[in-house]
């Protein structure tokens, strides 16, 4: 990262996100001048400390100056105590602030965006790269202002018991200074790989989460042992490096420390035998030029804080920036629903990493209250037409209107109310039953709920369980049966009460047994409503009022069941197949 791109990024984290919390800020260069003041004071009482108390003897300075420096450390004490507290809170909010944001982006990204980035970098943004930004503020900003100031003061401090002993002091700022711009570059670049390195760490430990079962199963447990062996060495590694730059810096210090220190004591000697230099102005400059130590080793670090928090900063903007291509606007109109008359007219949609359409040129006429199906086999477009309904993705040509009103020309919010979606992978949440279903509709009364659920017939196995309907299912319902799941799933879309339903394999993994349960459940559900399933078993689409046959991204032939076993050769492939 250049220095020019550095003040680009630290420009924009002061004007979208520092800016805002400036009377805090201003309140800590307060209290960090004060902090200067009473270092500095520390120092200077030295001088009189030595002339007054040890030479001259005087009683009475002999307690009073050990109260100006019990005063001087405590006011040093409370004043950073309270500096620290007030930037750490800045820096928690801003971090925050960032969090919410990356997660406001998640909720409210198109599907396709999402897709194309896997979840643990998310993840990685979050934890880590927020991380480093809050200390970019807490600890750099902090730093910043209580060291310069420090640095100021005590250096005013060394001129002015004696400039000849200042300038010489003065020669190891430069040095240091283009040290830490030396070292902020190189941890840039090596935070940077960091970044990257923990996202893959994330992502690889998310997938043996959800793999776990088919990785004991098919006994690879020791490779993945070396993957993630492989993943933590290689971020154990560049974090080594990070903090090895981090430190690079004190054994350089200390070097000219020494350097500075010994030069000091010699020319200083000279000084005081020529009769420029007294004894207590001695040790109250060497104080000083000490305790300026700490402070100017911070400031050499605080070059690379910077580059660590913008390196961060810049993969976060990445996501924040990304553009939301399908959102609510609210200047749009409500979806207004007389029929629920469905039609797709000459739909055409690629996904931006195939460079072949995965349906091009549908035409379907779906009338309202009534059932269609789409079959056909895996990759030929199905589910990519289901999923331009709800606008997850939106057809690069084509419409899609319901009751004449095209639905990229109405509110997203009101379009997705009045759709639910039951799927193969039913998703649940790690919490009770009853929050589940009342996912759809968190004001739903304890009555709707089970009305819902004996609709889905779901409540006959929620009855049976130990807490019932407060039963916690766990991970993504791990705790219950395939079949068990999706009824709570149609129970869910049940209690949403919307008009268009749409059916993705909904019951393509279980048993007979539990089919037939779900397939009565999906009967109540489908009731009067406009309903598009896609199935893979054909036997559970007989009574579909009508059938459309998909074929690499086209729809070949539709009709009902007799009618495409009699005239599509596709369908009625499938059919027997399936029979055998």
């Amino acid at each position: 990262m250049k220095f020019k791109e550095l003040k680009l990024i630290l420009s924009r984290l002061y004007r979208e996100y520092i800016n805002k919390h400036l009377s805090k800020i201003l309140l800590a260069l307060v209290l960090s001048i004060i902090v200067a003041g009473s270092t500095s004071a520390i120092a200077w009482l030295l001088d009189p400390a030595v002339k007054k108390v040890f030479i001259d003897q005087n009683t009475t300075l002999a307690w009073l100056i050990p109260l100006a420096i019990i005063f001087a450390f405590s006011a040093k004490g409370l004043s950073l105590y309270f500096a620290r507290i007030n930037i750490i809170r800045v820096g928690q909010e801003i971090a925050g602030t960032i969090q919410k944001q990356i997660a406001d982006n998640i909720l409210k990204s198109d599907i396709e965006t999402l897709d194309g980035r896997h979840s643990g970098q998310y993840i990685s943004n979050v934890m880590f790269d927020a991380v480093r930004v809050q200390q970019l503020v807490s600890t750099g900003v902090l730093n910043l202002m209580k060291d310069s100031f420090s640095v100021i003061a005590l250096v005013s401090l060394m001129f002015y018991q004696n400039w000849k002993l200042a300038l010489f002091a003065m020669l190891m700022m430069p040095l240091a200074a283009g040290l830490a711009r030396s070292l902020g570059k190189r941890i840039g670049k090596a935070v940077g790989q960091a970044g990257e390195f923990s996202a893959k760490l994330t992502s690889f430990l998310s997938e043996i989460f959800k793999g776990s079962k088919m990785i004991r199963i098919y006994q690879r447990e020791e490779d993945e042992k070396k993957n993630a062996d492989k993943f933590i060495d290689d971020l154990v590694e560049k974090n080594i490096k990070i903090l090895g730059v981090q430190i690079r810096a004190t054994p350089i210090m200390e070097i000219l420390t020494g350097i500075m220190i010994a030069g000091f004591i010699f020319f200083s000697g000279k000084l005081i035998v020529a009769g420029e230099l007294t004894v207590n102005s001695f040790f109250s400059f060497l104080a000083a030029m000490m305790l300026s130590y700490q402070p100017i080793r911070s400031l050499a670090t605080i070059n690379m804080i910077a580059y660590e928090g913008a390196a961060a900063f810049k993969r976060i903007t990445s996501i924040i920036d990304a553009p939301i291509k399908i959102k609510n606007e609210n200047i749009l109109p409500n979806l207004k629903l007389k029929n629920c008359d469905i039609v797709f007219n000459n739909v055409g949609f690629k996904y931006s990493s195939n460079k072949i359409p995965a349906v091009e040129d549908i035409n379907i006429n779906i009338k309202g209250g009534t059932m269609v199906a789409f079959v056909g086999q895996s990759g030929a477009g199905k589910t990519t037409i289901m999923n331009l309904l709800p606008r997850f993705y939106d057809p690069q040509k084509g419409s899609i209107t319901i009751d004449n009103q095209i639905i990229n020309k109405v509110s997203l919010d009101s379009l997705r109310k009045n759709i639910s979606l039951v799927s193969q992978d039913v998703i649940l949440f790690d919490d009770t039953i009853e929050k589940n279903i009342s996912y759809a509709n968190p004001d739903a009364s304890q009555n709707d709920i089970i009305e819902a659920c004996k609709f889905a017939a779901a409540d006959e196995f929620i009855e049976k369980l130990p807490s019932k309907y407060q039963t916690v299912i766990g991970e993504n319902g791990l705790r219950l049966s395939g079949g068990q799941k999706q009824r709570v799933s149609i129970a869910r879309a049940v209690l949403k009460k919307s008009p268009i339903i749409l059916l993705d394999e909904a019951t393509s993994s279980l048993d007979a047994d539990a089919e037939e349960i779900v397939q009565n459940a999906i009967i109540n559900l489908t009731k009067n409503k406009t309903t598009i399933v896609i199935a893979h078993r054909l036997s559970t689409i007989h009574k579909a009022n009508k059938i459309f046959v998909f074929k690499s991204g086209n729809i070949i032939e539709s009709g009902n069941h007799e009618y495409l076993i009699d005239n599509c050769k596709e369908y009625k492939s499938l059919y027997e197949k399936q029979l055998r």
